[in-house]
């Protein structure tokens, strides 16, 4: 829906009509969704007297899938429609009796409102071989002269909340292939991936993790892309259409080498949410973590990935994975240590010999006890509670005759 109202320019030879246009009550408004209201106005500037038989609104949406024979086949053109929005409403039109209705020179405004089906309405997309359009026109009705009509694009939108159990499950594949062929196989290459949950929205970067082992004798790349896959059905036939939508790209791995990819990111583009619900039109979304090996096959896993409308809000389920439970912040790389560490506390100030001798209840040694080791448990017990440590000091009470320095690396 463009942000400009629609107009047609005036139709016949009278010349009566200067402009007829379509306004949105919202125009910065995106995109609408079931159950909401459609509001605007029609605008009619007339030149002069205007005869009309009616002024009405029509509302229409549909999914349409079609396409021609292939050249040189025998195969009839397939085609599938199907509707979502029919609206019709009358804005102006004669008293009854009356079969014309005559508007006076100069601009005129018809507001207009309707609201949306509350059942869900499929998100709106165009494709190769199909589409799924809702559009708003206003038609004038004049008698000897054709309608006169403007329309209006109108942008729908099926929301996908990416924070149900559903979406929020993580996806884990595991596969390995055999390089080579009969007796001159060079060894396997497994490849083991995982994301954190199947829901993500426009914007949002993935985080892949992977793990690749290469046992053969081959210079192996691993890559990941993002797959929008459409699917047509009309006439009982389908069509396909695959488009690589974003990729990245690791490292070499040689021979007998591994890799780990700890969260390596993959930004979603702006694309179309997934579309599953509509019967003739379907877009789907697939992560494909993939190794390209020279001279054979490429070895390739799909994660299924559904891109919605309500973003992820944190707070994910119980099912989280494995990398989500014990991922790290590491915002704390960026905080500098102080130059000169602080000593710890004396402990012999923090415990005072009041509150060390009100802990510590006397208890009579038994008399045919002898020594300590006939003591109660307990008794000996409460003597350590709160006993200090010894007092803190920068001097090493038992020097080395020789001072060793080691390097010290930090790995992060």
């Amino acid at each position: 829906m463009g942000g400009e109202a629609g107009s047609a320019a005036a139709v016949g030879s009278e010349g009566r009509v200067k402009s007829l246009g379509l306004v949105f009550e919202d125009e910065r408004k995106g995109c609408y969704s079931s159950g909401e209201t459609v509001a605007g106005h029609v605008l009619l500037e007339a030149a002069e007297p205007v005869a009309l038989r009616a002024l009405r609104l029509e509302a229409h949406g549909r999914a349409t899938a079609a396409w021609g024979p292939s050249p040189g086949a025998t195969a009839p053109a397939a085609a599938s429609e199907v509707e979502y929005l029919n609206v019709r409403l009358s804005l102006r039109e004669p008293p009854a009796g009356e079969g014309i209705l005559l508007l006076q020179p100069g601009k005129h405004e018809f507001p207009f409102s309707f609201q949306l089906p509350s059942e869900p309405l499929v998100t709106s997309f165009s494709g190769k071989y199909g589409s799924i359009q809702y559009c708003v026109r206003a038609v004038l009705e004049r008698p000897k002269v054709p309608d006169q009509s403007v329309k209006r694009e109108l942008q729908v939108i099926s929301h996908i909340d990416v924070n149900t159990p559903a979406l929020l499950t993580p996806v884990l594949k595991t596969q390995e292939k055999m390089v080579g062929c009969w007796f001159f196989t060079s060894g396997p290459v497994s490849l083991s991936a995982k994301i954190e949950r199947k829901g993500y929205c426009n914007g949002e970067a993935i985080p892949i993790y992977a793990e690749i082992e290469n046992c053969s004798s081959r210079l192996i790349v691993p890559k990941a892309a993002i797959f929008q896959t459409q699917t047509y059905l009309a006439s009982g036939k389908t069509k396909t259409v695959r488009h690589m939508v974003a990729n990245v790209r690791g490292n070499h791995i040689a021979s007998g080498g591994t890799d780990t990819w700890h969260g390596k990111t993959l930004k979603i583009p702006p694309v179309t949410p997934s579309i599953l619900d509509c019967c003739i039109i379907r877009v789907d979304y697939s992560l494909a973590v993939y190794i390209h090996i020279p001279g054979a096959k490429k070895l390739m896993l799909e994660l299924p990935l559904v891109i919605g409308t309500i973003p992820y809000n944190g707070f994910g389920s119980r099912n989280s994975s494995t990398a989500g439970r014990f991922s790290v912040d590491m915002s704390w790389l960026t905080l500098t240590l102080p130059e000169q560490p602080e000593a710890p506390p004396n402990y012999a100030d923090v415990v005072s010999e009041e509150e060390f001798s009100r802990h510590v209840p006397p208890y009579p040694q038994p008399p045919d006890c002898e020594g300590e080791a006939c003591c109660p448990m307990f008794a000996c017990v409460q003597q350590f509670r709160f006993q200090p440590p010894p007092l803190y000091s920068e001097v090493d009470p038992h020097p080395a005759d020789v001072e060793e320095t080691q390097p010290v690396s930090f790995i992060l």
